[in-house]
C-alpha cells in the first residue's frame, strides 16, 4: 500500500482548492495519508517564502487573479477574501494532529476545516467553531479541542514542522510519495498518475 504524507496549512485556500481532488485520488488509490498541518510561518523562513502580508503588492493581486481562476476551473464555493483570514492561532492544525494521534478521520477533519474557512467565512482560530466541524463530520469535538490544547500535541505539531524543514518542504500544499514531491494544487494530476490512477 502507497503512503502519502500530506503537509499543508489550515490557513491555505491552495490546500482547500486541492483537497477534495486529492482525497478522492488517494481513495481510489487505496493510498494511506499521513496528515500534517504544519506551521509555514517557520518553514517560510528557512525556505525563503513569504507570508502574504509582506508580498510585493503585484504578487498579492496575481494570487486574487489565480484564485478566481481556480474557483471557476473546480466548481468550488471558494470566498477569495474571507474575513476570517489569515488563520493566527495553530489550535485548527493542532486539533488535526490529536486527531491523527488518535487514530481517528484526520484526512476529513482537515477537509472540514479548510471548508469552514474559505466555503463559510467561520473563525477557525476559536475553538467552539472547531467543536462543531468536528461534531458534524462525527467526531467528539470536545474531546479533541481538549487534547488538541495539552503540551504532547503541542509539541507533536512542532516536531511536524520540523520534519517538514528537513524533508524539504516549502508550500503548502505538498504531497510526498516515495521520497518524490509534488507541491501545490495543481499538482494533483500528477500525485493521480504516481499513485496509479491518472
Amino acid at each position: 500500500m502507497t503512503t502519502v504524507d500530506y503537509f499543508f496549512s489550515t490557513s491555505s485556500p491552495w490546500t482547500y482548492l486541492g483537497s477534495k481532488r486529492f482525497t478522492e485520488i488517494a481513495a481510489k488509490a487505496g493510498a494511506t495519508v499521513n496528515v500534517y498541518p504544519v506551521a509555514f510561518h517557520e518553514v517560510f523562513a528557512v525556505s525563503g517564502g513569504l507570508p502574504l502580508p509582506k508580498r510585493s503588492p503585484q504578487r498579492q493581486a496575481y494570487r486574487l487573479q489565480e484564485l478566481a481562476r481556480w474557483k471557476r476551473r473546480t466548481g468550488l464555493p471558494l470566498i477569495e477574501q474571507p474575513t476570517n483570514f489569515p488563520s493566527t492561532d495553530p489550535i485548527s492544525a493542532q486539533m488535526i494532529v490529536a486527531a491523527r494521534l488518535g487514530g481517528q478521520d484526520a484526512l476529513g477533519l482537515s477537509n472540514a476545516i479548510l471548508a469552514a474557512l474559505w466555503e463559510e467565512d467561520r473563525n477557525i482560530d476559536d475553538a467552539g467553531v472547531l467543536v462543531s466541524v468536528a461534531d458534524a463530520i462525527g467526531l467528539d469535538g470536545k474531546t479533541l479541542i481538549e487534547t488538541a490544547q495539552t503540551d504532547a500535541v503541542a509539541e507533536q505539531y512542532e516536531a511536524d514542522t520540523k520534519a517538514a524543514i528537513d524533508m524539504g518542504i516549502f508550500g503548502a500544499p505538498s504531497y510526498l510519495i516515495d521520497g518524490e514531491l509534488f507541491w501545490g494544487q495543481d499538482r494533483v494530476d500528477f500525485v493521480a498518475e504516481k499513485l496509479g490512477v491518472a
